[in-house]
């Protein structure tokens, strides 16, 4: 009877994203109603549709409860220090310029202590994806307030309510120099697929926020129920806006949420640059670096 049962389980179908993921690693370690799992699921179909060579992608993903996705996902990954995933993918880049690497990581890793590299490597044109969730808080450290904390919202630090003026990321983004920006939900499970898919197939820094739910802490704290309720008002109160001015785009607290496509554009990427800045200047002499 139970060899029968084994057999029945091995011939069932398996899900398609299992071969992005390292499922030996399985069960992950976020929380029920935690959004950074539904996008993961996405980042898997976008891969699937991008038909990249997976030989040469690699991820890269810094501290925090989204760093961890670097250790689930089935490629060449790597799980650096805080506030450092750009900076080390902009050298895995520049050392292997074939290959396609994307950085994967929370709001506060990446605009925090990793603020200054967020900003150089997009006025850079860094060839890069960037996809950063935006659960509002620093999830695995305590709860403390972030630089997207809305104002107003409760976190460990701010128990009387947040008075510091939020970073509007999209903007950010944009005005240093993104060639690709878009904002979705975790709720927007199509778009955040092919918004992920387009900026993968995009050339130069692009770059993606999706909000996501912090069950366990950032709607615990400010009484906004569960992963569902949150998923909810997601849906409720979210507008699509392409091509919007990503100035008008900014967060309040529990307010409406502007999402779509804001910037698509065409630009040379950091190497370009730099090989036809040095063929101009040193005429034979150079040889364009390719790595």
């Amino acid at each position: 009877m139970t060899e029968n049962l084994i057999d029945v389980d091995e011939s069932m179908p398996t899900n398609m994203v299992e071969e992005y993921l390292r499922m030996d690693r399985m069960p992950h370690i976020w929380c029920p109603g935690c959004g950074i799992g539904t996008t993961v699921n996405c980042f898997a179909n976008a891969l699937d549709q991008s038909k990249l060579d997976l030989q040469k992608v690699a991820i890269v993903s810094g501290i925090g409860c989204t760093g961890r996705v670097a250790g689930y996902v089935n490629l060449d990954s790597f799980h650096t220090t805080h506030g450092r995933a750009i900076p080390f993918a902009t050298g895995l880049k520049l050392a292997n310029p074939e290959l396609k690497v994307v950085v994967y990581s929370g709001d506060g890793d990446l605009t925090a202590i990793g603020g200054n590299h967020f900003i150089h490597a997009a006025r850079r044109n860094v060839d890069m994806t960037v996809i950063l969730i935006n659960n509002f808080i620093y999830g695995m450290t305590g709860g403390q307030v972030a630089p997207t904390t809305p104002v107003y919202a409760t976190a460990s630090t701010t128990p009387h309510g947040n008075f510091e003026n939020p970073f509007n990321l999209p903007y950010l983004a944009a005005s240093c120099g993104a060639v690709y920006v878009a904002r979705w939900t975790a709720y927007h499970v199509r778009h955040v697929t092919k918004a992920i898919k387009e900026a993968l197939l995009k050339k130069g820094f692009s770059f993606v926020e999706i909000l996501a739910p912090c069950p366990t802490l950032y709607s615990r704290r400010n009484k906004l129920g569960d992963g569902l309720d949150q998923m909810i008002y997601y849906k409720e109160n979210s507008e699509v806006k392409n091509d919007v001015d990503t100035k008008t785009v900014g967060l309040d607290f529990q307010g409406k949420i502007i999402v779509g496509k804001f910037v698509d554009k065409d630009q040379q990427t950091y190497l370009d640059i730099m090989n036809d800045y040095y063929s101009v200047k040193f005429g034979d002499k150079y040889t364009p670096y390719k790595g």
